[in-house]
């Protein structure tokens, strides 16, 4: 298993994963390889290309705001969404950056930062390359990183190598690749999948890390449908689309308490959590990949459900829930896609719905072979979304 739960859900801002956190982490990555490579202090100029989908696609979401933010150090897990517009005004206004937050240096967005629709890079449709030169104009370093989904990040050489994503070389308890491998562990051991999941965690931090990291992905997830049923006006670009969550909220609120409730009317409050969601990603808003920011409303949605609408729920099916939602997405993001520029809308809302359907059917108490069968069937009923 190549990756952790806190890779499938990770927190950051809208409105996409791979366009928007994706970029931002290039960025960070790019200020630390410099570091490393004992080049910062001699930098005097930075200058970054997006390619492919970045570019043509990129100014919608925010990928150039994406990349200064992230060669000014921001992290995309704890900026706050309300200093954006602060940083990027100032780099804009002065024609400087301040590099990691630090080191000024002069910064013509027009020139330094291109969207580049003529060839894509070679191994994803979201590449980007960085440079940074010092004051004689020399070239210090020259990056390429790929943006492929999710918020995951990767260079050429990972790229190149059988896993795009470098992770700790730590032995882990369940190592699987496919579900038929997970079923015969939990076989064999009598465990859960997310017990398995859950000592996989254990080999790369304590048991309280791991239940912390879980509460805070859920709280994030929380607190993001409340603003989103909180906020009103028009939601950033030019269509003019006004926000709904709000107006629905009230609405479903304003029949609480009638005798002529019918049972699926929990589906539109699932439908509200997730509208709100998705509003609060679109305005560039704090959320949790779940796998990415374009699916990003289904997972909370169904957790919200589980914890307001099912009886016996509790913080530890929260945890079964995230954690074995994280295995069916990991099985995803390795033999398939949850990048919707490789998989297309099945690589991100059939994943989430995947992953939901397998976190619910595991937080209400089901079999193994329950799990895998409702993550499967969650994923075929979106396999004409490609």
């Amino acid at each position: 298993m190549a990756y952790s739960v806190f890779d499938l859900f990770k927190i950051g801002i809208g409105p996409s994963s791979s366009h928007t956190v994706g970029p931002m982490v290039a960025g960070g990555r790019f200020i630390d390889e410099l570091k490393e490579a004992g080049q910062f202090d001699a930098v005097a100029r930075v200058t970054a290309r997006l390619h492919g989908s970045l570019a043509f696609t990129g100014k919608g979401h925010a990928s150039d705001v994406a990349v200064l933010l992230g060669l000014s150090g921001q992290k995309p897990d704890t900026i706050d969404p309300a200093d954006v517009s602060g940083i990027v005004e100032y780099i804009r206004s002065n024609g400087v950056i301040k590099l990691d937050g630090v080191k000024e240096i002069l910064f013509t967005e027009p020139t330094d930062l291109v969207f580049d629709y003529e060839k894509p890079l070679p191994a994803h449709s979201n590449g980007m390359c960085l440079y940074a030169y010092d004051a004689d104009g020399n070239q210090l370093r020259r990056s390429v990183y790929y943006s492929i989904g999710g918020g995951f990040v990767a260079n050429e050489e990972e790229m190149s190598g059988d896993r795009v994503i470098p992770v700790p070389e730590v032995a882990i308890p369940y190592d699987y690749s496919t579900a038929d491998e997970l079923l015969r562990m939990s076989e064999t051991s009598g465990k859960t999948f997310s017990e398995m999941v859950f000592s996989n965690e254990c080999a790369w931090a304590s048991p309280q890390e791991v239940r912390e990291g879980l509460d805070r992905i859920w709280n994030t997830m929380r607190d993001c449908m409340e603003r989103g049923m909180q906020a009103e006006g028009k939601l950033p670009g030019e269509l003019n689309v006004r926000r709904r969550a709000k107006r629905l909220q009230q609405d479903l609120d304003a029949d609480v308490g009638r005798n002529s409730a019918l049972p699926h009317e929990c589906m539109d409050w699932i439908s509200l959590w997730a509208i709100a969601v998705n509003e609060e990603n679109a305005s560039g808003g704090k959320i949790v990949t779940a796998p990415t920011n374009g699916a990003a409303g289904v997972i909370p949605a169904v957790i919200r459900y589980y914890e307001e609408m099912c009886p016996g729920a509790d913080k530890v099916g929260i945890h079964d829930f995230l954690l074995t939602a994280a295995a069916v997405g990991i099985l995803i993001k390795m033999n398939a896609s949850i990048s919707g520029a490789e998989a297309g809308c099945q690589g991100e809302v059939g994943s989430a719905c995947a992953m939901a359907a397998g976190g619910l059917a595991a937080a209400l108490g089901g079999t193994n072979k329950q799990v895998e069968n409702a993550a499967e069937i969650g994923l075929e009923h979106h396999l004409r979304m490609t």
